[in-house]
């Protein structure tokens, strides 16, 4: 049974830095392409970053440009979210996915799900 794991979620004051980590129980985690989303309160699902199989390269939403960063360690089936310079706005549950392609991720429609961690940025 595919487990993704988020940790690393919490409450932090505007303008602070958290980092997620989503641990993968993929036996073969390198081949698939992996992606953050967040769901706020009254919200929709919505992408926030994705990273690929093959090469590393990487996405973000346009909210999020310059202040995440998405990376992964394929050692360690891990995946990253560094958040830096938080906003109350990007409080919301985070959720980790694990794709077949990056195509996949970005469409939202990745093949597995983690159950998501919470941030909370207090203004």
């Amino acid at each position: 049974q595919v487990q993704l794991v988020e940790s690393g979620g919490g409450l932090v004051q505007a303008g602070g830095s958290l980092r997620l980590a989503c641990a993968a129980s993929l036996r073969t985690f390198s081949t698939y392409a992996m992606g953050w989303f967040r769901q706020a309160p009254g919200k929709e699902r919505e992408f926030v970053a994705a990273i690929s199989w093959s090469d590393g390269s990487t996405d973000y939403a346009d909210s999020v440009k310059s202040r995440f960063s998405i990376s992964r360690d394929n050692a360690k089936n891990t995946v990253y979210l560094q958040m830096n310079s938080l906003k109350f706005e990007d409080t919301a549950v985070y959720y980790c996915a694990a794709g077949d392609s990056r195509r996949s991720v970005l469409a939202g429609r990745p093949r597995y799900w983690g159950q998501g961690t919470q941030v909370t940025v207090s203004s």
